[in-house]
């Protein structure tokens, strides 16, 4: 508990150092709502060309892609140490004072950045989650708006999980790993859309080793009445803890990885 209390004050000093300089901080933060803006126009753009994508309707790809960005922005607003800022603390090593630090070097890294501009970028998730409930024309229920709500939480530590991957090569070779952004930002920009419209690698890849379909594609399928693979009800519920997983196996190598940590001397 003193932990999380540590945390929310850490990240509300941060948010209120961004907000020292408004004019700077709505000029980035509407550059970004243009950027997903356009990742959700180029979904309107192929719902209005095709009108559906192998049976799923305009309203289930607009339901995917904002459960898909509200995770993966939220990630970033709230785990920015994490995913963004953790390479630039290893190359200045900035990362040696926390190692002599009265609190784990996780939580301080976590402590460590936030990124409030990504807010539009949720906000444009949000309006593309409410489009696609009106349009598939989603009965909720309590179950449902509860399974909603773990899969997004759910899939923010399968984010969190995935970019310490990057965080663990780091910590080897000083510099970031490119070819995880394949899994990271790469993940992202695929999982938009239903899991099943790719082929069977690709299905594989993020079953398996980025279970974005575990945790995102399974829950909302059966939130659009349409569950994927025919599973039953209760794995919409069960398949989502891949997320936690996925989250404490990497937060066990990551905590195994700064026993090897050596300092950039800088």
């Amino acid at each position: 508990m003193n932990t999380l209390r540590l945390y929310f004050k850490s990240i509300g000093m941060l948010l209120r150092s961004h907000l020292q300089y408004p004019s700077s901080f709505i000029m980035q933060t509407l550059a970004q709502l243009v950027m997903e803006g356009g990742e959700m126009l180029a979904v309107i753009l192929i719902v209005d060309r095709f009108g559906s994508l192998k049976g799923w309707s305009g309203g289930n790809l607009y339901f995917f892609f904002g459960m898909m960005s509200v995770s993966f922005y939220m990630t970033e607003i709230f785990g920015r140490g994490i995913t963004g800022d953790f390479p630039s603390m290893v190359r200045t090593g900035r990362l040696d004072s926390f190692l002599v630090r009265p609190r784990g070097v996780l939580t301080q890294v976590m402590c460590a950045g936030t990124d409030p501009r990504r807010i539009t970028c949720v906000a444009v998730g949000v309006v593309a989650l409410i489009m696609g409930s009106n349009i598939s024309g989603i009965t909720w229920t309590p179950l449902k708006a509860l399974v909603l709500i773990e899969s997004i939480a759910m899939s923010c530590l399968l984010i969190l999980g995935l970019f310490m991957i990057e965080a663990i090569f780091c910590i080897f070779s000083v510099k970031s790993v490119e070819i995880v952004n394949a899994i990271t930002y790469g993940g992202r920009s695929a999982c938009q859309y239903p899991i099943n419209v790719y082929p069977l690698p690709l299905r594989a890849l993020f079953t398996i080793v980025a279970p974005f379909a575990l945790t995102l594609h399974v829950p909302a399928s059966w939130i659009l009445g349409k569950p994927l693979y025919g599973w039953p009800w209760w794995a919409a519920v069960v398949t989502p803890l891949s997320g936690i997983v996925v989250f404490g196996i990497m937060t066990v190598l990551f905590h195994v990885a700064l026993r090897h940590y050596r300092s950039t001397g800088s």
